[in-house]
């Protein structure tokens, strides 16, 4: 999957499904600070990617993950498995 496939579907069920201010969302955004997720958007995002990208978010593997950007980098890694 290309980058700009992942990045459209992030930004896409970030506006529709958790409520995020489409000005809000750039790569640099922080994803608590910036774009307000908090534990229970984190839940409903854990859904949406193993629907939309067909892999369950390993916690571990996201404790380093602050930006958006950072987080369309680990979609991209693991889809590119």
């Amino acid at each position: 999957m290309k980058r700009a496939e992942i990045e459209e579907i992030v930004k896409t069920f970030l506006i529709e499904e958790i409520e995020v201010d489409e000005d809000a969302i750039r790569p640099g955004a922080l994803l608590k600070e910036d774009l307000g997720i908090d534990s229970l958007d984190f839940v409903d995002i854990v859904v949406i990617v193993e629907r939309s990208f067909g892999f369950k978010i390993k916690p571990e593997e996201m404790a380093g993950v602050q930006t958006l950007g950072q987080f369309c980098d680990y979609i991209e890694a693991r889809t590119g498995e």
